[in-house]
């Protein structure tokens, strides 16, 4: 039988994975803000920042517990092509979706500031799925594990 990671070993494998969440979320923001409509434009600026920043304080939260930072992919499979805008708002809920069950991992591994921080970042991401979407959810973050 396998034993159980250590808690501090989960919560640096939850970190990491939502670093690499972030990686990915910085990448698609990418492509959204080039097939977002004007109006949409500048919030997906502001989420684009707003994952760069989590992004770069997980590294630092990786190093804080001990493991080197997950580095980022050079290009990532988006789920379809995104043409249009209502693909892009499309594409920015799922990539929040993601990102908020990377969180919710996170919030369940960790302790302490890591974890507020963790669910900071679950809320901030499940709120801009709503926005992106049109309807929250009901358990932001767990949507995936049905």
């Amino acid at each position: 039988m396998k034993p159980s990671p250590s808690p501090a070993n989960r919560a640096l494998e939850a970190a990491q994975s939502a670093l690499a969440a972030e990686h990915a979320a910085v990448y698609g923001y990418g492509v959204i803000g080039a097939r977002a409509a004007s109006p949409r434009a500048a919030e997906a600026r502001e989420a684009h920042g707003t994952h760069v920043a989590r992004r770069d304080a997980l590294a630092r939260a990786v190093r804080e517990l001990g493991g080197a930072p997950r580095a980022a992919e050079p290009a990532y499979a988006l789920p379809y092509e995104v043409r249009t805008p209502a693909d892009a708002e499309r594409l920015a809920a799922e990539i929040e979706d993601r990102v908020a069950g990377a969180y919710s991992d996170l919030v369940r591994a960790a302790d302490g500031r890591l974890r507020r921080e963790a669910a900071d970042a679950l809320s901030a991401a499940a709120v801009r799925a709503a926005r992106w979407r049109g309807v929250g959810v009901a358990f932001p973050g767990l949507a995936e594990k049905r």
